[in-house]
């Protein structure tokens, strides 16, 4: 294909060289802003991380995680600060990861039993696609099968901030299949299972501002709509095959469709250029029935310009990025590629690519042969190798192998042994002189000992008794049995 102007014609010279990175399906793609790191997704459940400036000709990631367990990952984004990756799923559940990979946040689940949507906390359904704020740091916008688009806030996962609930032209309910913000984030976009495409003010949730009820086929999902760069112009990629151009200033019909694109997945992309002179999309095929392709139409008469056949695959993800001027593809068949010109892009692609595949490290053993010599003499001979469980039996025969371990030394130390006692020296002292304080003396014996220097020289307790009581008497001692007579009978003791 030729281009219609000049301009074209040198964007389009960026497309010469390509590195490729082996997943396995490749159905979300994000970078930071700064183009510095790369995240991929796929319907393994994976999460891939990749540094372009950590990396060689290898290509390989450097961080492989699951952050959603078992669902298939769908949409992945980036923050407008590159410190935070929105993670939508096929779960209810979006998710916001750091740039490790360790979890920041983790939406609220909704009450699937409550009719009303905009009562509950949360999405019911499964999720579709996500996006961050342009402007607003923390704030981002999810769409579900629970026909809402919610927006939400980093530091409030409890509960979502606003829901917009797309409607058709009788009021009924209908599944938004993809959203977006507009690029000074006053807008948000959703196409719809019917469709229709509905714009809505960020800050009124009642009715959308736009709405263009045949936008598209009904009954299609409609996988991707994004604004240029000015604001001005909205790009919607249908299931229906199509690719159609809009002015949201007049928002009545299609400024230019063009038809012939077939696409076969629910997240298949389309973009504009950093200079907003082309609108990209990629292609779907059936397997041995041709190759995907990346195709690009000048925003200005949405001639179709040029053409890249990717691979023997549907091309399903297309981001192009500013500052990098590279463009990353994911296919189906679990390619991910990065285009790029030596001369006109930055950074990115270009650190790694010049740098040579390191070479891996080989470990060098010594080990002792074992040597057969059947014919020498038995002093000379080597015993034969056996198995592991054989020599272990044979070891236990052996007295000397299997020598039972001492137990252990259990008060003062002996044999050379030290005792449980302390290693310090009034440990020691404690333990074997100073702890033993047990008083053995008869107390009888103790007090008796007191009687004649208390008889011979009374001064308490005789004198006091002198005249009323001048002979002791002491009380009379009962025996046990005379005290087991008086009880009743029911305490007594049965023999």
């Amino acid at each position: 294909m030729c281009s219609s102007s000049s301009d074209s014609q040198t964007i389009l010279k960026i497309f010469l060289q390509l590195i490729n990175f082996f997943l396995n399906q490749v159905s979300a793609l994000g970078l930071d802003p700064s183009g510095a790191r790369l995240v991929t997704g796929g319907y393994d459940y994976d999460v891939k991380f990749w540094d372009f400036a950590g990396m060689d000709a290898s290509f390989k990631a450097f961080r492989s995680l699951q952050p959603c367990e078992c669902h298939q990952i769908k949409s992945l984004q980036y923050s407008n600060t590159g410190d935070m990756i929105l993670v939508v799923s096929g779960s209810s559940q979006a998710k916001v990861i750091d740039r490790d990979g360790f979890e920041v946040m983790e939406c609220i689940k909704g009450d699937q039993y409550i009719v009303d949507m905009a009562n509950t906390k949360g999405h019911t359904a499964m999720l579709h696609t996500g996006s961050w704020h342009p402007k607003i740091k923390g704030e981002f916008v999810t769409c579900s099968n629970d026909a809402t688009v919610r927006t939400w806030e980093v530091e409030n996962p409890k509960k979502q901030k606003s829901v917009f609930k797309p409607r058709t032209m009788q009021g009924k309910k209908v599944v938004p299949t993809t959203c977006t913000y507009s690029r000074d984030g006053n807008l948000i976009a959703a196409a719809c299972q019917n469709g229709s495409i509905q714009i809505w003010d960020r800050n009124l949730t009642v009715h959308p501002k736009f709405h263009y009820k045949q936008a598209h086929d009904p009954g299609t999902d409609t996988s991707c709509v994004t604004f240029s760069y000015d604001g001005t112009v909205l790009a919607s990629r249908g299931g229906d095959d199509t690719l159609k151009l809009w002015d949201i200033r007049q928002f009545n019909k299609p400024l230019f469709s063009a038809s012939g694109l077939p696409t076969m997945f629910p997240m298949t992309d389309c973009c504009f250029s950093p200079d907003d002179k082309l609108i990209v999309t990629g292609t779907s095929v059936q397997r041995g029935c041709g190759s995907g392709k990346l195709v690009f139409f000048e925003r200005r008469t949405f001639q179709r310009v040029y053409e890249i056949d990717i691979t023997d695959a549907s091309v399903v993800r297309c981001l192009w990025h500013p500052k990098l001027n590279q463009i990353m593809v994911g296919t189906g068949n679990g390619l991910a590629k990065v285009y790029y010109d030596p001369n006109k892009s930055q950074r990115g692609a270009k650190l790694c690519v010049v740098k040579t595949q390191r070479k891996a490290k080989q470990a060098e053993t010594l080990t002792q042969d074992y040597i057969i010599t059947p014919h020498a003499l038995p002093m000379f001979r080597e015993p034969r190798q056996r198995s592991t469980r054989k020599q272990l039996e044979k070891d236990r025969l052996d007295p000397l192998k299997s020598h039972k371990p001492e137990p252990p030394v259990a008060g003062p130390g002996r044999g050379g042994r030290v005792g449980t006692h302390g290693g310090t020296l009034s440990s020691y002292i404690v333990k074997n002189i100073a702890l033993d304080k047990t008083d053995d003396s008869n107390p009888r014996e103790a007090i008796l000992r007191h009687a004649k220097a208390a008889e011979d020289n009374p001064y308490w307790v005789s004198p006091a008794y002198s005249k009323t009581q001048p002979k002791t008497m002491f009380a009379q001692v009962e025996s046990d049995d005379e005290e087991t007579k008086n009880e009743p009978e029911w305490k007594k003791r049965k023999i």
